[in-house]
């Protein structure tokens, strides 16, 4: 029976990565098999991501996928982790989240991030810049704004079919971003766990200037990190060595590849730099056994003072995948087959 502290909600981000040897129309249709499997087991929301001209990751239009999601599950609440708003137009973002709400009544999350494209490359592609960052409150703002009917940028239009509907908004942040949802009055999702201290710092600052809201009347914190179970320690820690090497070919290389199985990451050799970011890609993520991945997070949770956890979870192999996500249900003790509550 688990021990863990109760009233917590688990969710899942999948970031619908690519393995070698594989292309992304399959990375696409695994990451919405995935959503199924874990509605199953009882987490509570399945959210997607967005990236652009990213070699190892297909998911480049999250509320697109979202769709695909919610119309292949039925109590899981669905939505995105996130959509980066300076890549859009606020307006085009309501009307989106407006259409999901419309077809998905109750079910719909719009989590929302300050990142632009990350190269020059992709941000001239997308009619961006680095500068557009520092819209994300003023965006947000008037992203807000087209739910409700205040937005008083463009007089007498309206997003419809979003206006009078309520989908949650969340506000996605690495720290500086806390202050924001706290000014906004929304929740906020933050991480990761490996910088615990400022972290710490991050969620204090949050809750102690939060002002209600429209859209929350108290504070709601969801700390997000990477977590792999594994029947031992050193099998989890396996699970997490494709995405570290991924990211230590990205800062050596330059490209974000797919995914390479442990075996073949084994045989690899490795200049002096990568093996530094390999094994810094390998440290501090919550891994182990249940047990041990259970006491991690009832720590991170009671530090916090968390309500929520959104896992995710990259590596090669599909079936250690679901494993570790029905390892992690069984450990928090999650209710299979159990609704979803409200938002």
């Amino acid at each position: 029976m688990s021990t863990f502290p109760g009233g917590v909600r688990f969710s899942v981000l999948d970031r619908s990565r690519t393995r070698e040897g594989e292309d992304a129309p399959r990375a696409l249709r695994d990451t919405v098999d995935l959503a199924r499997e874990v509605e199953a087991l009882g987490y509570h929301r399945f959210w997607v991501s967005e990236h652009h001209s990213v070699p190892g990751v297909a998911g480049s239009a999250p509320t697109v996928l979202a769709a695909a999601v919610a119309a292949a599950t039925s109590r899981i609440r669905v939505g995105t982790g996130g959509v980066m708003l300076p890549n859009h137009q606020p307006l085009v973002v309501a009307e989106q989240f407006g259409v999901l709400e419309s077809l998905f009544p109750g079910r719909i999350d719009m989590g929302v991030g300050r990142s632009v494209g990350f190269t020059d490359g992709i941000r001239r592609a997308l009619g961006r810049d680095k500068e557009d960052a520092d819209r994300f409150g003023e965006q947000l703002v008037e992203l807000l704004g087209w739910f409700t009917g205040e937005q008083s940028a463009h007089p007498q239009v309206h997003a419809r079919p979003a206006e009078g509907l309520r989908v949650p908004p969340f506000v996605l942040a690495t720290g500086e971003g806390a202050s924001l949802a706290a000014a906004t009055g929304l929740p906020l999702v933050i991480g990761d766990l490996r910088g615990r201290d400022r972290l710490l710092a991050a969620v204090e600052t949050y809750r102690s200037t939060f002002r209600p809201s429209t859209w929350s009347a108290e504070p709601y914190v969801v700390i997000a990190g990477t977590v792999a179970v594994a029947g031992t320690e050193a099998e989890a820690r396996r699970l997490l060595m494709p995405e570290a090497w991924s990211l230590a070919h990205a800062r050596t290389l330059g490209a974000f590849p797919p995914l390479l199985a442990p075996e073949a990451i084994d045989g690899l050799t490795m200049t002096e730099r990568q093996r530094g970011f390999y094994e810094s890609g390998l440290t501090g993520h919550v891994h182990g056994t249940a047990e041990q991945v259970a006491a991690a997070l009832g720590q991170a949770v009671r530090e916090t003072g968390a309500q929520e956890v959104l896992v995710t979870t990259s590596t090669y192999d599909r079936t250690a995948l679901s494993e570790s996500y029905r390892g992690l249900a069984a450990a928090v003790g999650l209710t299979a087959g159990a609704s979803s509550a409200p938002a």
